[in-house]
């Protein structure tokens, strides 16, 4: 088997869990979908209770939108 630092990345993502109080929410969208889901995102969870934002985002090859949004569990 053929190993790639690409393959050796996910296999250690995969095994990674955050335990930092956050939950994710991965999306793949076209541009204007992904703005209108982020911002009912933000929205539903508005950052001074949740702390919530986009944390990552990136363009894939196809055009799509790929963000992951964050939040905290819960606001109490």
């Amino acid at each position: 088997m053929i190993s790639r630092p690409r393959d050796l990345a996910g296999r250690m993502a995969g095994r990674r869990t955050r335990d930092d109080g956050y939950l994710r929410e991965t999306f793949s969208l076209p541009r204007e979908k992904a703005r209108a889901k982020a911002r009912d995102f933000l929205t539903r969870y508005p950052k001074q209770a949740y702390m919530s934002g986009v944390e990552s985002w990136r363009e894939l090859p196809d055009g799509n939108i790929e963000f992951t949004m964050r939040r905290l569990r819960s606001a109490d």
